[in-house]
């Protein structure tokens, strides 16, 4: 299991950063490496997220020093979506089996958590999400069907999706962890766009169903200062609260967004209007 550390920057020094400063602050790559757990500890609302990918054998999810508890979950709730072949997830000796766009919440308070494939030519890839928590809610499967859905944008604007709300107040109870699979449209490439902010709250965007030659361009920054990173297949972007987050690919994709901070509020945002922005 490896994790390393990422810190919070001011929207006035982001201002300055090269490509690979802002790579380096914002990107996460590496996500999937086979047998491994790989996780990202930010201090931007001290978000922790990454992958696991069981492949000769189960992976067990452990604390370590970044975290500072004696478990994993101790003082944190988990979101996990399965983006690979099928897998397993057992928390505390009961077993989930999570086909690939399944999503599981798993409560603050869980010690013993395990990821398995059950195909190892085909192996499970569990995009994880943990936030802090201040209580214990119910751990809970959340399938697409089950999600609550909004379908948002036009064809006309190139940002016809669907918005699938998966660990969501209206679907499972958590303590700040809110998240979700967006899914455009045939011939749709634009995401989150009229863009926004949301001062109390963050968010992390991670892609995936690119082919390998494709390429997603994220736009982030203030309103007033935007920067792009180049982002390919199965990378996620930290999204601190003063930063826009949208972007458009170069080829069909799909993306689970997370948020953590003050609210729960989906529609808490501050819009930017595109004439605004520079």
């Amino acid at each position: 299991m490896k994790i390393t550390t990422r810190y919070d920057t001011h929207p006035a020094d982001a201002r300055g950063y090269d490509t690979e400063t802002l790579r380096d602050r914002y990107l996460i790559d590496g996500i999937f490496q086979a047998d491994d757990i790989v996780l990202t500890y930010s201090h931007v609302d001290r978000v922790v997220a990454g992958g696991a990918m069981p492949v000769s054998a189960p992976l067990a999810l452990v604390a370590t020093k970044e975290i500072g508890s004696d478990t994993f979950l101790e003082r944190r709730e988990l979101g996990l979506f399965n983006v690979g072949g099928a897998g397993r997830v057992t928390v505390d000796g009961t077993v989930y089996d999570l086909e690939t766009r399944d999503a599981l919440y798993v409560a603050m308070g869980s010690v013993d958590i395990r990821f398995e494939s059950l195909d190892s030519a085909n192996p499970a890839k569990f995009y994880l999400v943990s936030t802090p928590a201040h209580a214990r809610f119910e751990t809970m499967k959340i399938s697409a069907a089950q999600a609550k859905q909004r379908p948002l944008g036009e064809t006309a604007t190139g940002n016809k999706r669907v918005i699938y709300q998966m660990i969501h107040p209206d679907v499972v109870r958590t303590a700040q962890l809110v998240m979700g699979l967006t899914v455009l449209e045939n011939g749709n490439m634009w995401n989150s766009m009229p863009c926004h902010t949301h001062e109390r709250r963050c968010e992390f965007y991670f892609y995936f169903d690119l082919p390998d030659s494709a390429r997603l361009f994220h736009f982030m920054g203030e309103p007033t200062e935007t920067r792009h990173i180049v982002v390919a297949n199965e990378q996620a972007v930290i999204s601190p609260s003063w930063s826009i987050h949208c972007g458009v690919g170069t080829h069909s994709y799909s993306f689970i967004w997370a948020m953590g901070g003050d609210n729960q509020t989906f529609d808490d945002m501050d819009q930017v209007s595109l004439a605004s922005m520079r």
